[in-house]
């Protein structure tokens, strides 16, 4: 009201060529706007528009380093872009998701989300919400039903049990993350599939399902480590549950790699100052975030793909110190990882 009284122009004068119609007497609407410092309202311009510059990012576990590392990747991109990012916790609990998702239905402009599961269920609510989105590591439905940025979980699990085999080891202890989510599932999959590839029929004992948390690789470990044939070594398939693993396997005084052999899959920000060093696979994880992000931008931008897109990006294995042949096993280990076989006489 004061930026047209001091223009000389109506109200309707000002909201229009603020939004960027042409009016008259406009240069006395942008001398009156710098004049009285007016900043336009942001939420009344996104009732008009529909449009609020905000993008949600849900994840599963904002205490994860992964997850941190992605957002980190996204929220690059997206202040190039003059978004603003509004950041949920799912907590891995399907019912908290839908209650997150419920609460932002209409005020975003898109959406990134990692799923809990990947039950079809979810992807109805979604396609309700009628933005583009973008899944983070995770599906939900059918494999193609959004626009999906993920790693190669199965192929990082499958080096990662190669590898152990490679060095000697037959019995491999697995601690799984929830098979109802996409790594989860996969990163078993790739496991099981190695061993059996291997010729290693896998004792039911030495599977382990966790929850991606802390506690549920510190006690999946201590049952491993309890059974009357223990592991010779053992695959974490998370950063989370690899930390409970090293906690327990310090608390039961369990030397790695002199008595077990240890890999997991994302690396720790310590991994390589740790002692031994951890073995690990390794994603890209800012770049997953990032690439979700333009993927995003895109379609909000007006460019949606004909199809829904499916990107896999690539997993590594980071050998360092924490895997050695197992005890006993007659070999002979030279600097990282490389191993072999002594004669007997």
């Amino acid at each position: 009201m004061d930026v047209a009284a001091r223009a000389g122009v109506s109200i309707a004068s000002v909201s229009r060529h603020l939004r960027g119609h042409n009016v008259r007497r406009a240069e006395a609407i942008d001398q009156a706007v710098a004049a009285l410092a007016y900043r336009p309202s942001i939420a009344a311009r996104s009732l008009q528009s529909g449009v609020t510059r905000t993008i949600g990012v849900v994840v599963p576990d904002i205490v994860n380093p992964y997850f941190a590392a992605v957002v980190k990747g996204a929220e690059l991109v997206s202040r190039g872009a003059a978004y603003t990012l509004v950041l949920c916790n799912t907590d891995e609990d399907p019912r908290r998701e839908a209650k997150v998702l419920e609460s932002l239905d209409g005020r975003i402009d898109g959406l990134l989300l990692g799923p809990v599961t990947e039950h079809s269920e979810t992807t109805e609510g979604l396609r309700q919400m009628g933005i583009p989105i973008v899944l983070i590591d995770r599906r939900v439905g059918t494999p193609m039903g959004f626009d999906c940025v993920l790693v190669d979980n199965h192929g990082g699990a499958r080096r990662a049990i190669e590898y152990l085999v490679g060095l000697g080891h037959r019995r491999i202890g697995l601690i799984s993350g929830p098979l109802e989510s996409t790594p989860g599932r996969e990163r078993h999959e790739g496991a099981i599939s190695a061993l059996k590839d291997a010729g290693i029929e896998q004792e039911p004992d030495l599977i382990q399902i966790g929850d991606f948390r802390t506690p549920g690789g510190y006690q999946a470990a201590l049952r491993l480590l309890a059974l009357s044939r223990p592991p010779t070594a053992i695959f974490a398939a998370n950063n989370m549950m690899t930390v409970g693993a090293l906690r327990a396997f310090h608390d039961t005084r369990v030397r790695v790699p002199g008595e077990l052999s240890f890999v997991g899959f994302d690396d720790l920000l310590l991994g390589d100052l740790l002692e031994p060093g951890l073995t690990c696979v390794d994603r890209p994880t800012e770049e997953q975030g990032a690439l979700a992000m333009r993927l995003l931008l895109g379609s909000l931008d007006g460019r949606p793909a004909s199809e829904p897109r499916q990107i896999i990006m690539e997993t590594t294995l980071k050998v360092r110190g924490s895997c050695g042949p197992p005890r006993g096993s007659g070999v002979v280990r030279f600097g990282d990882g490389d191993a072999v076989a002594l004669g007997r006489r």
